[in-house]
């Protein structure tokens, strides 16, 4: 298990982002948290395996809906963290 924060910049708030990444997050069992920035950016603080993880950056990538356009992702490995379920937090 590891831990990364995400920030995902490109049209990400006011569309759904958070919703949606939340629903993708459980789907592959991440657990963690979302929540919009005053830059415009979402963080992301994200629990799971590698192989789990890669597949959310992937489906995050790819656009979770019409609306949603992810420019870049940022990842940063961090020291494990535990976390209830994954969360919008913010």
């Amino acid at each position: 298990m590891q831990t990364q924060k995400l920030m995902v910049s490109g049209q990400v708030q006011g569309v759904g982002f958070r919703w949606s990444a939340a629903k993708a997050a459980q789907q592959l069992g991440i657990t963690g948290t979302v929540r919009n920035c005053r830059n415009g950016q979402v963080e992301i603080f994200a629990t799971g395996t590698s192989h789990q993880l890669i597949d959310f950056q992937s489906q995050l990538k790819r656009g979770l809906s019409p609306w949603i356009a992810v420019q870049a992702i940022d990842a940063t490995d961090l020291p494990l963290r535990h976390f209830d379920g994954f969360q919008i937090v913010g």
